[in-house]
């Protein structure tokens, strides 16, 4: 498993594509919190925090992570070599758990280099180290738990198809129904005891109530129940089929 991990990592960066996927991360943000005007820049804000940061970053990876899970089982399916890998002395759920931990290594790579956020309005705040660390370290967490639901929806696309193309739009649309879509479905419902169930589903919920800085077992069992979710519906594809 480690091993089929380890492989698919240097591949990113064998390639283009760990660098292109990190670099527009970091572009991108560093674009809006630092250089475009407005009220998104945080030298123009008057409050030291990193909320227009947390606020992005799950759009970012909305679709930057189904680009990093697109190839990893629908390429091997195009290519055929699923077969051979699938012979090899390596269960199927140890080759998607692989495949799983490569694509949110890359995502963690991304993350990293945010960190210098962190410590820029840690030195530029008055009075110094201001910024509030508690719900900047919960809301990094949800960032993190966000993007593996994200990894673990890209995987199952790409389980789907053995076209690339596919898998990223059906990892774009599974990925925003998990993040967004309950939260709509609610809004239509209305005030009701069942909507709080509904949005219960949604990430968006869970990752608001993260982010205030409070770690609720709640919320960690439902990361944890997703991503379960999609990596064991991802066996079943496997196990549904005949390689």
């Amino acid at each position: 498993m480690f091993e089929l991990a380890r492989k698919e990592i240097n591949g990113f960066f064998s390639s283009l594509t760990g660098y292109i996927v990190i670099s527009v991360f970091l572009l991108s943000t560093g674009l809006i919190l630092w250089i475009i005007p407005g009220e998104n820049n945080l030298l123009d804000n008057a409050y030291s925090s990193l909320d227009i940061f947390f606020a992005i970053a799950p759009w970012l990876f909305l679709f930057l992570v189904p680009a990093i899970t697109m190839r990893l089982i629908a390429e091997e399916k195009r290519l055929g070599t699923i077969e051979y890998l699938l012979t090899q002395p390596i269960s199927s759920i140890k080759f998607i758990s692989g495949k799983y931990l490569a694509g949110l290594s890359l995502v963690i790579f991304s993350i990293i280099p945010t960190f210098i956020y962190v410590y820029s309005l840690y030195i530029l705040g008055e009075p110094k180290g201001i910024i509030d660390m508690g719900a900047t370290i919960g809301s990094y967490i949800g960032l993190f738990f966000l993007a593996a639901i994200y990894v673990a929806i890209g995987i199952f696309s790409s389980s789907l198809t053995d076209n690339q193309l596919i898998a990223f739009i059906l990892a774009v649309i599974l990925s925003f129904i998990a993040f967004l879509g309950f939260e709509f479905i609610g809004n239509i419902i209305g005030q009701s005891s069942f909507t709080e169930i509904i949005l219960a589903f949604g990430i968006n919920q869970h990752y608001q109530s993260i982010s205030r800085g409070l770690i609720d077992l709640k919320d960690i069992i439902y990361y944890l129940s997703m991503i379960a979710f999609f990596l064991a519906s991802t066996e079943l594809i496997f196990q549904s089929k005949k390689w």
